[in-house]
């Protein structure tokens, strides 16, 4: 299990997301990303990435006012 904090990209962390769980989880593991929240579409939108890409989202949750945490398996395809 990995931890990533992508709080200092605001609004533009959803490249670093992915390129962080196609390159850097290996198989079956876990990493919790850390991104800051503006309107709540950010949230929806991650989701809908992991999902498409074939990965598994284990949980979503609010961390704090302003911050969002995603926890996020790789899934062998």
């Amino acid at each position: 299990m990995k931890r990533y904090d992508l709080r200092h990209l605001h609004d533009d962390f959803y490249g670093r997301m992915m390129e962080i769980i196609n390159n850097d989880l290996s198989i079956d593991e876990v990493g919790i990303f850390l991104f800051e929240v503006g309107d709540f579409s950010s949230v929806q939108k991650s989701a809908d990435m992991i999902k498409e890409a074939g990965y598994e989202l284990m949980n979503s949750l609010k961390f704090n006012e302003v911050d969002w945490t995603i926890v996020v398996k790789k899934k062998g395809k």
